[in-house]
């Protein structure tokens, strides 16, 4: 596989992961981090179901990874995410020494890839992370979409039906 067809493999592997999210109400984000062309770690977002800030796919992939090999440097990795990390996401790369981040969809509201900040390029830092982005953009914006869609729809219903009540 070259490396295009690599980055589209595990970021459609992402992308499974960012389903499962969506399934159980989450934000629809998704990640795998891959070593050696193995996938070592696959996770989704998880903050509303176990109420904890630091459930970010990012963050948590990242922990997979690190227990799988033993060690908190994850050197001649490559990490997917359907969404550009945020700036807790960014440090955990950072911190972990992660050498290479792929991303779809760009957050123009939190990211701190490209958008607002370009933490992972930022030579004051003790590590710096090649950085992919835009791969399958489309099917990682899209899957944000239709899940925020559906989420106001549920809401406009809800309020909708709180208030025929208080009419009754």
């Amino acid at each position: 596989m070259t490396m295009t067809n690599k980055d589209h493999f595990y970021m459609q592997q992402a992308l499974v992961e960012a389903q499962k999210a969506a399934a159980l109400g989450e934000v629809p984000i998704g990640a795998v981090i891959v070593y050696q062309d193995e996938i070592i770690g696959r996770a989704h977002n998880l903050r509303e179901t176990t109420q904890n800030a630091l459930t970010h796919a990012e963050s948590m992939v990242i922990q997979q990874a690190c227990e799988k090999i033993g060690s908190w440097r994850l050197e001649e990795t490559t990490l997917y995410v359907t969404l550009e990390p945020c700036p807790m996401c960014a440090g955990a790369i950072l911190q972990s020494r992660v050498p290479r981040v792929v991303y779809g969809a760009r957050d123009v509201k939190a990211g701190c890839v490209d958008s607002l900040y370009r933490l992972l390029n930022d030579a004051r830092f003790n590590h710096e992370c090649e950085v992919t982005e835009g791969v399958l953009a489309d099917e990682c914006g899209q899957i944000l979409t239709d899940f925020f869609r559906a989420l106001r729809e549920r809401k406009k219903m809800e309020k909708l039906a709180r208030k025929q009540q208080l009419e009754e």
